[in-house]
């Protein structure tokens, strides 16, 4: 076991710049990976759903991925050919801040997208400077602490928020580079974490420490490693709490609550309390979202109000969701809204005081649609929908959340999107480790995942179902229409901005100026090969026109071939086409 000092000996960062934020952020969404179902289990706090992990997991990744999307953006260059230097402090931070507000989770995650906004305020405060020293970390802490603290309504002892608080003091009083600064934190979290069960007492009674404060230490045990390039080992802390191999404290006394349990040392038994979780993002100016945090505190409890600058995440426990949201509405533009019941999860989930949990189905399909239309369209299908978001990358989370949500012993996933195909097999992955059979189709395109999900059968076997459903998918051409943003190279040649682009199985196929013409030449294309059935999907900035045209192009110059037409809503494209 390697001693404190040894450890303060093994410093090798003077500083802290913006590698260092990719660094901290991809180490701290390990950490959370290995720590999720171990904090999932203990989470007792504000309402023991058993998410708390799973929440900070999703929140980080999202913070990852902003993080990644900014050094990528500056490898690229600005289209010239000539790299950009690389980002500064304050773009990483600010970057990680904003991917971790709007893919907050749960109170937990959105706490935690706080407190990295605290961070960013600070980082960024000296414009584009490239790093900063252990003093600039020691208020980086500070200020996230308080920022954390001012955010929710009613703050608790024996929270994250006394975690965090902790932390920034012991990292203040130790000083010294930014090495002997994250190491303080990280041990004053430690200690103030292993006091949890004595400031809160459902915590004691459960016999674990806060659940929110686990998944921090875990952060802060990445930040030591950043800073060091050592995590902390067994032993290193000096609290109580006995250190987990990545660096977070583990429980060993943490009880598992059953129906018979009783006597002082027993589980709370289940309180009452509001029936929702409600958590949405939204535009709103500072005054109206000071009358919005009044008007859910008289509606519920929980309440975590995040962001700034036009951008907020709110998060709060009702009984009323529909007013939860109509005061968002009143505020400004609320969008992105998440509605969980309590109750409806508790009967999913099972666990302590909990009703039994329902029969798994067979099996199901988990698909990636890129629009309101088409997400109805595979619901109707008996399909679990998950809704991308244009111009986010989605996280894996997601999907895995989807694919217990789907709640089968066998699911068949379609990402519908290349870009999707890691993310997909990464989310696969992780639902074969909690015992689903699961195949990825990997389909680039929601019409391949139309076609597939047209010869789905739940009534046969598992592989030959995915056999035809990944044939009917690779049988199907597809291609978009587009608008180009900017100037660029493409396949066909150069593009301006404003140009309709028409691509054929995922490459620029058509340059045009006209939307439905560029439609038509699209089509003419893939029919020339053969087609039996074409499939239209229109966005909700599509022509009025361009079906009609389309349809009767199809039916005069193809004799025998069948169109279909969905309404896909807002889904990024103005039309995607699909060729069976």
């Amino acid at each position: 076991m390697r001693p404190v000092q040894q450890l303060r000996e093994a410093q090798v960062a003077q500083t802290f710049d913006a590698p260092a934020v990719r660094t901290w952020c991809g180490l701290a969404l390990r950490a959370l990976g290995r720590a999720r179902e171990e904090i999932d289990a203990i989470n007792v706090y504000p309402v023991a759903d058993g998410d708390t992990g799973t929440n900070l997991y999703l929140t980080v990744e999202s913070a990852v991925a902003a993080v990644e999307a900014v050094f990528a953006a500056h490898e690229v260059g600005d289209g010239t050919g000539v790299a950009l230097p690389g980002p500064s402090l304050a773009d990483a931070a600010r970057a990680m801040a904003h991917g971790a507000l709007i893919g907050a989770r749960g109170n937990s995650g959105t706490i935690l997208a706080q407190l990295l906004r605290g961070m960013a305020q600070v980082f960024g405060a000296d414009g584009d400077r490239t790093h900063t020293d252990g003093r600039g970390l020691c208020l980086a802490l500070r200020r996230a602490a308080d920022s954390a603290r001012q955010a929710v309504a009613h703050p608790m002892e024996g929270t994250v928020l006394s975690v965090a608080s902790a932390a920034a003091d012991a990292a203040t009083e130790a000083g010294g580079d930014c090495g002997a600064v994250a190491l303080a934190a990280y041990e004053g979290a430690c200690a103030a974490l292993a006091a949890t069960p004595g400031q809160l007492a459902v915590l004691e009674r459960a016999g674990v420490v806060d659940a929110g404060g686990r998944g921090l230490v875990a952060v802060l045990a990445a930040l030591v490693e950043t800073c060091t390039g050592r995590a902390p080992e067994q032993g290193a802390s000096p609290s109580a709490v006995t250190v987990a191999g990545d660096g977070g404290p583990t429980v060993p006394h943490a009880r598992v609550c059953t129906a018979g349990d009783d006597g002082p040392g027993a589980c709370a038994p289940p309180t009452s309390g509001p029936a929702f979780e409600v958590i949405y993002l939204l535009d709103a100016e500072d005054a109206a979202v000071a009358r919005l945090r009044e008007r859910l505190d008289g509606l519920g409890d929980s309440l975590v109000v995040v962001g700034g600058d036009g951008l907020w995440n709110v998060h709060v426990h009702v009984d009323d969701a529909g007013a939860a949201v109509e005061a968002g509405v009143e505020a400004g533009r609320p969008h992105r809204i998440r509605i969980t019941h309590f109750a409806a999860d508790d009967a999913r989930t099972g666990g302590p005081g909990r009703p039994p949990q329902r029969e798994r189905a067979q099996r199901a399909v988990v698909a990636v649609v890129p629009g309101e239309g088409l997400a109805g369209l595979y619901t109707e299908a008996g399909a679990t929908a998950v809704l991308a978001r244009p111009g986010e990358q989605l996280a894996s989370g997601e999907l895995v959340d989807a694919v217990r949500r789907a709640h089968a012993r066998e699911v068949v996933l379609l990402p519908n999107d290349p870009d999707l195909r890691h993310t997909a097999s990464a989310a696969a992955e992780q639902a074969r480790g909690d015992g689903v059979r699961v195949a990825l189709i990997p389909t680039r395109s929601a019409v391949q995942g139309i076609a597939a999900l047209a010869v789905h059968e739940p009534g046969r076997r598992f592989d030959e179902d995915v056999v035809a459903m990944t044939s009917a998918a690779g049988a199907t051409r597809h291609a978009e229409v587009i608008v180009a943003e900017r100037q660029s190279w493409t396949t066909a040649g150069i593009c301006q901005a404003g140009d309709v682009l028409g691509l054929i199985d995922g490459d620029v196929a058509v340059i045009g100026s006209d939307v439905t013409a560029t439609a038509e030449t699209v089509l003419d294309r893939m029919l020339a090969a053969g087609g039996e059935l074409v499939t239209l999907v229109l966005g909700d900035e599509a022509p009025d026109t361009i079906a009609n045209r389309l349809q009767t192009r199809v039916r005069e110059s193809y004799l025998a071939v069948d169109t279909v037409i969905y309404e896909g809503g807002r889904q990024g494209a103005l039309l995607l086409i699909g060729v069976e």
